[in-house]
């Protein structure tokens, strides 16, 4: 089990701005997760896994597949308040759900560093 944080990487966002989003966006998903899903992952250490997209379109093209495949998710808008404009997306939030039905859809994406 784990969950996948996944950050666009052609945004001029700051570390702390890049861990608050990725902070919405896990908070989304486990909100979204059936409780079964979500006992399991907790049992499991709650492992969390970065990755980062290019760009937007690239971000969208993993949300409809992890909607395709029924994996609790939230899609992160940001409210504008600091650095980016209100509404932009941000992040993905992925999971938690059992960890190769993760990776069929994100085993290509590389780590966020």
């Amino acid at each position: 089990m784990k969950q996948v944080l996944v950050i666009r990487g052609d945004l001029p966002m700051s570390r702390g701005k890049i861990a608050a989003q990725a902070c919405h966006g896990s908070l989304g998903a486990y909100k979204r997760a059936d409780k079964l899903k979500i006992t399991k992952w907790e049992r499991e250490a709650e492992k969390k896994v970065v990755l980062k997209v290019k760009n937007e379109e690239e971000l969208y093209q993993i949300h409809e597949l992890v909607k395709a495949a029924g994996i609790p998710h939230y899609l992160v808008r940001d409210a504008g308040h600091t650095e980016l404009p209100p509404s932009t997306v941000t992040c993905l939030g992925i999971g938690p759900d059992e960890d190769d039905k993760i990776d069929k859809i994100t085993q290509d994406l590389k780590l966020l560093k």
